[in-house]
């Protein structure tokens, strides 16, 4: 398929078609196996861990990484992509949770499918090339230091019955309690890290989370056996049974569908659904959906550079948008690509979506028959794994990197972005973004655009213009950010001047904005009995003064294919050229 048509191509099941296209065989099977073994192991405790974090059951986290990434790897368009919940959604759906429950983060993550799915149509999948580096690299570390306080009270073991909403309330809360420190679970917490930093240095291809998160149980066992009780999964979370007694930990069976609306809001009844409530959650689902995009198209991007092979990138918004549509009546959470998880999948040997598929497979069985043994993991253990997480995800070094390398204007978008989102919220921070972003570039781009007297230049006059005729060239666009300022440096140009001609061979863009200039630049001249001429208008620019055209008439009229015409005609008639 061309390049073109990977770009615009809209299928379901557009990897799982191409896999099989180009041959699928029994080795390929093999490889799938091992690959979707490997990284379920790896999903099951990430799952959980974010499922905590977003503020909701860790059971909640399974059914996505289950549902959701069965989904999306059956409908999707990137043959590598693992999906499930993420670490960027955290600072949407913790506050979710907070004030809607359970109940308003489903239906959120319901409408965000929607939303993804409508943009999957519109065939917006490629316009991700068009959001800079700096803003999601801004928002990312935002979401990496909301995500890293939030795990300081389970890290450390300190209790805050009502964390604060906004960031620099929760800083002073979270230091007004520093004094409630259980040395148990910091050294828990402590310990987990240390095993998570020091283990990638053994050279074993056991991901670091699993040995920490083993240790960290048997840590916990043995300080029980001293009398020092640390929080676990078991002890925070509880479920009904069927005789209606709660049970500890999470339940040891498959997701049921419900209506999402008809499960716990914040105050533990069913919430409900009404105009005023998807009113109130819209903007919410808009960033999830915005987020969602960005971060599952970066990771097709991101292993499309790992592998070699192409991705549909619309077919990939089309099963995201599925994916999140269905999984919360199960009781899923939002769902994207996971690049770590991704990554892994491939460098493990994955061939195909089967891999996903497998992936999901293993946290079904996880869920049947280890539900009893997870529940005796610790939180703080949990929180060091998330900071971890966070740390990964903040990419500390391309941030720098990008901080003492690049142009001052993407500095201030990065950290315009990365404060947004750690003060605000992520939907004022994309777009703030990339708004600041764009009108930066505008900003640099008009400022190229310039004006240059070539009247004596032999590079480009080969024939001497009447006297009183100046000859100057624009270089860069013509576009509103420019046009104006041109002219008036075109103006300055017109004294003592019975003529001028305008090169434009190297001005290859002219919008409205620029349309505008150029009519009041021929009305300026014709006022003034200054004669006007244009040469070498490319493309895009005779293509925008056809499609005015009356507005252009005067421009058309006084426009020559080649300096030299332009010049040859001054010469021929000597004086002011008839514009109207």
């Amino acid at each position: 398929m061309s390049h073109r048509a990977h770009l615009l191509s809209l299928r379901i099941g557009h990897a799982l078609r191409e896999v099989f296209a180009d041959g699928y065989s029994r080795a390929d099977l093999l490889k799938d196996l091992i690959a979707g073994i490997t990284v379920g192991i790896i999903a099951i405790p990430l799952a959980m861990a974010l499922a905590i974090a977003s503020g909701v059951a860790p059971q909640y986290g399974l059914y996505t990484a289950l549902i959701a990434g069965a989904i999306i790897a059956l409908t999707g368009g990137s043959r590598f992509s693992i999906s499930g919940p993420t670490a960027a959604f955290v600072v949407i759906l913790h506050p979710l949770a907070e004030k809607y429950g359970l109940a308003g983060l489903l239906l959120a993550s319901i409408m965000a499918g929607g939303i993804l799915v409508a943009m999957a149509y519109a065939r917006l999948g490629r316009f991700i090339e068009y959001i800079p580096e700096s803003v999601t690299l801004g928002f990312t570390g935002g979401i990496a230091i909301v995500i890293a306080v939030l795990q300081i009270t389970d890290f450390t073991g300190m209790t805050i019955d009502k964390m604060p909403e906004h960031f620099i309330d929760k800083l002073i809360a979270i230091s007004s309690h520093f004094q409630q420190i259980d040395l148990g679970s910091f050294a828990i917490a402590l310990f987990t890290l240390a095993v998570m930093i020091v283990w990638p240095r053994l050279g074993t291809r056991i991901p670091a989370h699993l040995p920490a998160l083993v240790l960290a149980c048997l840590l916990g066992i043995v300080l029980s056996w001293q009398g020092i009780d640390v929080d676990t999964i078991g002890s925070r979370f509880h479920y009904l049974l069927p005789s209606g007694e709660q049970a500890p930990g999470i339940p040891p069976y498959l997701p049921t569908f419900d209506w999402p609306w008809n499960r716990p809001g914040a105050d533990g009844q069913a919430l409900g659904l009404s105009l005023s409530l998807i009113s109130e959650l819209l903007p919410a689902a808009f960033a999830i959906a915005m987020l969602g995009a960005i971060e599952s198209l970066l990771c097709a991007v991101v292993l499309d550079g790992m592998s070699g092979k192409r991705h549909s990138a619309n077919s990939e918004l089309l099963a995201q948008g599925l994916g999140n549509l269905i999984t919360p009546f199960f009781g899923g959470v939002t769902a994207t690509a996971a690049i770590a998880r991704s990554a892994t999948n491939f460098k493990t040997g994955a061939v195909s979506p089967i891999a996903a598929i497998v992936h999901s497979i293993v946290v079904l069985l996880s869920l049947l028959l280890l539900a009893r043994i997870l529940a005796y993991i610790p939180m703080p253990a949990m929180a060091a794994l998330l900071i971890v997480v966070a740390w990964n995800m903040s990419e500390a070094a391309k941030s720098v990197k990008l901080v003492r390398s690049s142009p001052t204007s993407d500095v201030l978008v990065f950290l315009t972005c990365l404060s947004l989102t750690v003060f605000f919220d992520m939907v004022i921070a994309i777009t703030a973004g990339i708004v600041l972003a764009s009108l930066l570039f505008m900003k640099e781009i008009a400022a190229l655009t310039d004006v240059v007297d070539i009247t004596n230049n032999p590079d480009f006059v080969h024939t001497k213009p009447p006297k009183n005729i100046r000859v100057l060239k624009i270089r860069g666009p013509l576009f509103f950010a420019a046009a104006d300022r041109i002219v008036g440096e075109l103006s300055t140009q017109m004294v003592e001047v019975n003529g001028l001609i305008i090169h434009l061979q190297y001005s290859a863009y002219l919008d409205a904005g620029g349309l505008s200039a150029i009519k009041k630049l021929i009305d300026h001249c014709e006022k003034n009995n200054i004669s006007i001429r244009f040469s070498n208008w490319q493309f895009q620019p005779l293509k925008t003064l056809a499609k005015a055209r009356g507005e252009a008439s005067g421009a058309l009229a006084a426009s020559f294919p080649t300096l030299d015409d332009a010049i040859e005609d001054a010469l021929k008639k000597g004086t002011p050229h008839e514009t109207r």
